[in-house]
């Protein structure tokens, strides 16, 4: 069985994970954080030095026959949802946890509450290189987002949204 290394805990094995399907595919360099609440389905590629960044709670979980490009993060603090037949493209970043900036004490940010919500992407999605996709964020099924965006509001289902921050820019025929 193929050894993947995993932060702060050394190597591990593909059985740590909290499930994982058939016909995976590890790159190199790959980066597992609290692997019993990482769930892989069949036929996914994960490119190099990806971090799957799984939490103490929530999970992440990655659907069946998605491909994942070298040099994502996935940081999945309030739970990350990857459907099917899902692209994501290289140096794309999904987080699912962020400072509350409306906190008003005078505490500096990174002393400021955290708060989390689940980012979902639904099947047959398709996320562009160095996109950013941020917490509480639905992708609606069949989405295209253009590369560079950054997402703070849900997506329609067969839409197209670009930009930052990212908006529609047209559907897609069903």
């Amino acid at each position: 069985m193929p050894i993947i290394k995993s932060h702060g805990s050394g190597k591990f094995k593909k059985k740590e994970l909290g499930s994982i399907g058939r016909n995976v595919v590890f790159e190199d360099d790959i980066l597992v954080f609290h692997p019993e609440n990482v769930e892989i389905g069949n036929n996914v590629y994960i490119g190099h030095r990806t971090i799957l960044k799984g939490y103490h709670r929530n999970k992440l979980i990655i659907g069946d026959d998605t491909w994942i490009g070298q040099s994502v993060m996935l940081h999945s603090a309030g739970g990350i949802r990857i459907g099917k037949n899902v692209g994501i493209a290289p140096l794309v970043c999904i987080f699912s946890s962020q400072h509350d900036i409306n906190d008003c004490s005078n505490a500096i940010i990174t002393n400021k509450k955290l708060f989390y919500k689940e980012v979902i992407i639904e099947d047959g999605c398709d996320i562009g290189w160095r996109a950013t996709i941020l917490p509480g964020v639905k992708i609606g099924k069949g989405s295209i987002v253009g590369a560079g965006a950054v997402v703070t509001k849900d997506v329609e289902p067969f839409s197209i949204v670009a930009g930052v921050p990212a908006k529609k820019l047209r559907k897609i025929k069903e």
